[in-house]
């Protein structure tokens, strides 16, 4: 019989020579195989080491190969095969009608980096291109006097953020709402989270088949990738309380967005992947 370790080792090497495509809750191929391993056997994602050399029995061996054959067959994010994601070591349900969450915003939520920009006055959140509702949900849990509304134009995306929604026990303070943009919200709102789809058209079609698995309605954001935020910038103010901020993800696409807007003022907020990806905005900035 193997053991754990070793199945996890040997999907690893897998994985690895099979040149999948990370970035959907890993970023190696070993962190993928404990992923998958683990979950295969109904064993806590977080307590490798408690279970290292446990023996896995044949059946359940077998079971675990399955997982990593259609890891690589398919190119499916493995979230999609376990229909779960994690943000800020929160668990949410995902499948195909969203992307996998992963937005750095949860890090500034969780850190309190945007908090100096919120205050007594902060009653009423948007969460923009919700996908499956985790960022709203996060934000819930950060600041419990707050209302959220949750929005996207894919009404089976928020199929998805309604599971989420219940899961937390959140239906209460969140509200989930079909809208394209901002045409189908109501404000005023005192932060707006949006985390769009901004990825370029060049890179579009350099994107692994693990990322264009995913919805590319919430990717695809013009031949800059700035189609969806010009319209949003230039529509915010009127959803935006006076005090209000908007934060922005945008991904690698800083370049792009300073050519688009050369003479906006904004904050740029750290992340763990720099401080290029996510972005601060004043309505007084905007208008």
């Amino acid at each position: 019989m193997s053991t754990v370790i070793e199945l996890i080792e040997a999907g690893a090497k897998q994985l690895a020579e099979a040149g999948v495509a990370f970035g959907h809750g890993t970023d190696n191929a070993f962190d993928e195989a404990v992923w998958l391993v683990l979950w295969r056997l109904g064993l806590p994602l977080d307590e490798l080491d408690g279970v290292a050399d446990r023996q896995v029995s044949p059946a359940d061996a077998a079971r675990i190969g399955q997982l990593f054959t259609q890891r690589i067959e398919t190119r499916k994010p493995a979230a999609y095969l376990t229909r779960e994601a994690w943000l800020q070591g929160v668990p949410f349900y995902v499948d195909e009608r969203t992307i996998v969450p992963r937005s750095f915003i949860a890090e500034l939520l969780a850190d309190g980096s945007i908090d100096p920009w919120l205050g007594e006055h902060t009653r009423r959140v948007l969460d923009l291109c919700t996908g499956n509702g985790s960022l709203a949900v996060l934000a819930a849990m950060t600041y419990p006097d707050i209302a959220v509304d949750a929005a996207d134009l894919s009404t089976t995306a928020l199929e998805v953020a309604a599971i989420n929604v219940t899961r937390h026990q959140l239906d209460n303070r969140i509200t989930l709402l079909e809208s394209d943009g901002l045409a189908g919200v109501h404000g005023p709102y005192d932060l707006i989270l949006c985390n769009p789809p901004y990825v370029n058209a060049q890179s579009m079609t350099a994107l692994p088949a693990e990322y264009r698995a995913e919805p590319e309605l919430a990717l695809a954001g013009g031949t800059d990738g700035m189609d969806f935020i010009r319209r949003l910038l230039a529509e915010a103010p009127a959803r935006m309380s006076e005090s209000a901020v908007l934060v922005l993800e945008i991904g690698n696409e800083r370049a792009h967005f300073q050519a688009a807007f050369p003479k906006l003022e904004v904050v740029w907020l750290a992340t763990s992947a720099g401080e290029d990806q996510v972005l601060l905005v004043t309505r007084e900035s905007l208008l």
